[in-house]
């Protein structure tokens, strides 16, 4: 999900004073680091028990961060992807636990700052898990608050390879193999992310395997 894009720092820390160079510099490398771990986590711990330990421990040094910065939205966004990783990961009824817990960091990094990380992360992400977690009772699964954020994600990001990615996954589970067709392809066409070379790398072959899916399911 997730180019840490950080052109615009604030410059309050925790304290409310002013944030020194040193001060958002620092800052913006501990979220950079958490988006490189998450890329070798994701992509390159194929051992789903191993995958889901790094991700926790991703998620604890993400809330860390958080804690250290509360009027930051980034390591939020982050702890939220590294737990629906490690939810993804474990499967079972614990992973709901893990997808409300990304659910609530989402929604409170939207308060913060919407536009956190500069490529639609928090509206792409919370479409993945509305699309994915089962619907009432079990779950809180909706697919028309689904397709809202993958549009708002979209708007924010129109020709990012996350956004038309997970839109793409979407719509082919809704049946919509001509619209999953569409969103993959434009994920391939994304542009490259400056220093995101694991997870771009990674995203791609997942959306090659999805398309080759989508058009077979499409020839039937």
């Amino acid at each position: 999900m997730k180019s840490p894009s950080l052109a615009v720092a604030l410059a309050l820390v925790a304290t409310g004073s002013l944030a020194t160079p040193t001060d958002v510099s620092r800052f913006d490398e501990q979220v950079r680091s958490l988006a490189d771990r998450w890329a070798r986590v994701n992509f390159e711990v194929h051992d789903k028990p191993a995958r889901a330990q790094a991700a926790a421990r991703l998620a604890s040094e993400a809330d860390a961060l958080a804690k250290q910065n509360p009027r930051r939205a980034e390591p939020l966004v982050w702890e939220a992807i590294a737990d629906a990783t490690q939810a993804a990961a474990e499967g079972g009824l614990g992973a709901l636990g893990l997808a409300k817990s990304a659910r609530r960091l989402l929604e409170r990094a939207e308060q913060i700052d919407p536009a956190a990380l500069g490529d639609g992360s928090i509206y792409t992400s919370l479409g993945s898990l509305y699309g994915a977690v089962p619907g009432p009772p079990i779950g809180f699964g909706d697919r028309g608050k689904a397709r809202a954020y993958f549009q708002k994600a979209l708007a924010a990001n129109p020709n990012g390879i996350d956004p038309n990615y997970f839109y793409g996954a979407f719509l082919l589970r809704q049946g919509d193999d001509a619209g999953a067709i569409t969103a993959l392809e434009r994920a391939l066409a994304a542009p490259p992310r400056p220093g995101r070379g694991v997870a771009d790398q990674g995203r791609r072959a997942e959306a090659v395997a999805l398309l080759a899916r989508a058009r077979m399911m499409a020839r039937r």
